[in-house]
């Protein structure tokens, strides 16, 4: 089929840029320039309706049947009218389009001529785009493959548009039905579905949900007409517009705060209008805080309730007390990867670029995808509160037909012991309820090891227990911010929020160091953990120590260094846990991992200790963050904590390690008089060669394989046979050098016993210095709380 010329002497022939090769690729981040954009290009109402044909646009010519394929000579009654057609069977065939080219009349500039193509028609032209601070653009993917599919309409003296000329073929696959409100030129967020989004987003419900509710509402995914990432960029602007000038305040808080100090970190993120996208900001308190608790971190943004439907994202982690601590804050106006990616990256900058070993997130793609990027190494899970509230949307109808499904859910989730435990019930419970095809259950299962607690116990998430805890997610200004909170406001509330805290870990503090918990058993090792371990970890210790009296261990294998024991409450013996142990290293392992997810040693290894005698806790099972000196500035690494508990800690392993021995050589010696009699005289020997190292502060000399004791017998025994002035002078020469380096060496012990007396004291009196600090800030808190009085 032939064109018309390009060329006319009354006319002025006009080429969209992008139809020559510009970038087409569509920034579903950025979306600045909807004006090639065929549907979203047009301002009017409701462009895309649910049955597929663009509506709106301007009537066809009557008798012209929306459903035809374009023809040459096919009449509109206007150039809208003719581009709605060609987009309304564009969406019918799978394909996006866009304005190509326009012709204009010399006399009067009016558009005479249009020209609407293939959105893959030509090839890009490459070129750098740089941002503001000179880096290149991420690159975008290509999709110009020089499609040669074109419809051009001319007008005519009547003012109707006629069909001048059409290709139909395309030279790349098409797009099937259910993908084709993906295309650039079908997404169009409509009038209702806006209304729907701002009621939604007023209502704290984040992009997932409310996508989630547009497709319950329309049908189908593919009969909204746009997608996940277009609701987005629309909350976006809306925030933007809703802000107005409101953002300057906190802007100009977070100044102040810093010129008051320095270290109070904080960063804007602005689009590409230089308009505010995000904050975040990071005071000192925070920052000094996750030196000593940053090894889990929560990042929550369930704080969509206020009045600019703006998600507040503090990052908060958990103190010595249990306590919710705060790590930082941010305000999203943009929720996309990008902006998620820049949030992340300048946080961990702003904590020095210490990664926490977990965190803890909603259950939120575009989040995970966010913390992929910046948090590789960490482990990363998905609130389980979030997801079971996810499923009283999802399941709704399940829920009110069948009243237990939930209770069910909630057991086969949380009361499985094993992986293999919650397969199988999982299996189960899906089956029963013939909910196999569920779409979102499928989905929440893929996602199985980011929320279920049997696949991350081996983590540490810093709970006070496996089973007994809150579902939620730590909300630290819970009670201060609500659907009314404005910015203003929260200014004010943001620092009543953080001087209520400081005031609770003071008092926390204060009945750890000033108040001495009630003991249950004669256990030393209760005694021990009261000193060590702040109050509330200390009561969640106590309950595991006080279960062991009514847990038996039995020994099922013992290897060259670890001994199995199967571990179970009197009468339960089918649910047993396995406890593998070190007990010369004073190590041990339990399947229900506790330990390696709460920090705290569970019942089953201390049913071990109590069995084996261990009386004390050794100090690697005492993590420093769960202490009363948690936060002390001798503290701070783990050599310091093992000096606290080191001389005691050596003296019960060396007791329970000559005792286990000891007690393995008696029960084999008493099998037979005979192995009786042996045993008797390898003790006796054993005697002598102790008795002749503790003589020597504590050094056994061995010569050949012979303790000292031992040559000098030897020598008395061959004397005749060797002459004796020569081996006067060897034998004067050797005691000489043998009593010099005696001499030395009880020197050198004399002298770490001294040091380690002096470690000790000081240590001591660095502890009473930090206990003094401590209860002179409570009593400073308590004087400025009877001022407010």
């Amino acid at each position: 089929m032939e064109f018309e010329p390009l060329t006319m002497s009354n006319e002025v022939i006009e080429f969209d840029m992008i139809g020559l090769g510009g970038d087409a690729g569509f920034d579903i981040e950025n979306p600045i320039d909807y004006d090639d954009d065929i549907v979203n290009g047009y301002d009017g109402p409701d462009a895309v309706g649910t049955s597929g044909v663009v509506a709106a646009m301007g009537p066809c010519i009557p008798g012209v049947d929306t459903n035809l394929e374009p023809y040459q000579g096919m009449e509109f009654e206007s150039e809208e009218a003719a581009k709605a057609f060609y987009n309304s069977y564009a969406r019918r065939v799978g394909f996006s389009t866009r304005v190509s080219m326009s012709r204009r009349s010399r006399r009067d500039g009016a558009i005479i001529q249009r020209s609407f193509v293939c959105a893959k028609e030509g090839f890009r032209v490459e070129k750098e785009k740089h941002s503001l601070e000179g880096r290149v653009k991420r690159a975008r993917a290509e999709s110009r493959v020089g499609c040669k599919a074109i419809l051009v309409v001319k007008i005519q003296d009547s003012g109707s548009w006629i069909v001048s000329s059409f290709v139909k073929e395309h030279n790349h696959e098409l797009v099937p039905p259910d993908k084709v409100h993906c295309l650039r030129s079908h997404r169009h967020v409509s009038g209702p579905a806006k209304s729907l989004i701002d009621t939604l987003q007023g209502a704290g419900i984040g992009p997932s949900g409310i996508m989630s509710a547009l497709i319950k509402e329309y049908g189908g995914i593919s009969n909204i007409g746009f997608t996940e990432r277009d609701c987005r960029n629309y909350m976006r602007s809306s925030r933007q517009r809703t802000l107005g000038g409101d953002t300057q305040i906190l802007l100009d808080y977070l100044n102040s705060k810093q010129e008051e100090n320095p270290s109070f970190f904080f960063a804007v993120q602005c689009d590409e209008d230089n308009c505010t996208s995000n904050v975040l900001w990071v005071d000192p308190k925070a920052r000094t805080n996750y030196t000593y608790f940053g090894d889990t971190v929560t990042f929550d943004t369930t704080y969509r309730s206020n009045r600019y439907r703006l998600p507040f994202a503090p990052f908060t982690g958990v103190n010595h007390h249990g306590q919710p601590v705060l790590f930082g804050c941010a305000f999203l106006i943009n929720e996309s990867e990008t902006s998620f990616i820049w949030l992340f990256k300048t946080w961990l900058e702003a904590m020095s670029g210490r990664s926490p070993v977990s965190i803890t997130t909603d259950h939120d793609r575009v989040i995970r995808s966010a913390i992929d990027h910046v948090f590789p190494d960490a482990r990363h899970r998905f609130c389980k509160w979030h997801i079971f509230k996810e499923c009283q949307e999802k399941l709704s109808h399940v829920l009110f037909e069948h009243p237990y499904f939930e209770a069910d859910l909630h057991n086969c989730v949380n009361l499985t012991e094993s992986v293999e435990e919650f397969e199988s019930c999982w299996s189960s419970l899906i089956d029963c309820y013939h909910l196999r095809e569920h779409e979102w259950l499928q989905a929440i299962y893929g996602d199985r090891r980011q929320w279920v607690p049997v696949y991350l116990r081996d983590t540490f998430f810093a709970e006070m227990s496996i089973t007994q805890r809150s579902d939620s997610i730590n909300s630290y200004f819970d009670g201060y911010i609500n659907a009314s909170t404005t910015l203003q406001l929260f200014v004010k509330q943001y620092e009543k929020a953080l001087e209520s805290r400081y005031e609770k870990e003071v008092k926390a503090d204060y009945d750890s160091i000033n108040t001495a918990p009630v003991l249950k058993t004669p256990s030393p090792m209760e005694k021990q953990a009261a000193g060590v371990y702040t109050r509330r970890l200390f009561i969640k210790f106590q309950e595991e120590l006080v279960e062991t009296l009514t847990f038996l261990a039995n020994k099922v294998d013992e290897e060259e260094m670890i001994t199995t024991y199967r571990v179970a409450k009197y009468g339960e013996i089918h649910r047993a846990n396995v406890v593998k142990y070190n007990f010369f290293e004073a190590k041990a392992t339990c399947s229900c991992q506790m330990f390696e997810f709460c920090g705290l040693v569970c019942r089953h290894i201390l049913t071990v200790f109590r069995v084996t005698n261990l009386l004390t806790l050794p100090s690697h099972y005492i993590l420093k963050r769960w202490t009363r000196n948690a936060k002390s500035g001798v503290m701070l690494d783990d050599h310091t904590t093992d000096l606290l508990n080191g001389a005691l800690d050596s003296l019960t392993i060396r007791y329970n390690n000559l005792r286990h021995e000891a007690l393995k050589f008696v029960d084999k010696g008493v099998s037979s008089l005979k192995v009786y009699d042996v045993a008797m005289s390898a003790l006796q020997e054993a005697a002598k060669k102790v008795a002749h190292a503790t003589k020597n502060g504590g050094r056994l000399v061995i010569s050949n394989g012979t303790c000292k004791e031992d040559i000098h017998h030897s020598n008395e025994a061959t004397t005749s046979h060797s002459d004796p002035q020569f081996d006067s002078q060897q034998s004067s020469s050797k005691d000489d050098q043998d009593r010099t380096i005696e001499k030395l060496s009880r020197q050198l012990d004399r002298a770490r016993r001294k040091c380690e007396v002096y470690r000790s004291n000081l240590l001591s009196i660095l502890k009473d210095i930090e206990e003094q600090k401590l209860e002179l800030s409570v009593k400073v808190q308590n004087i400025k709380l009877g001022m407010k009085d």
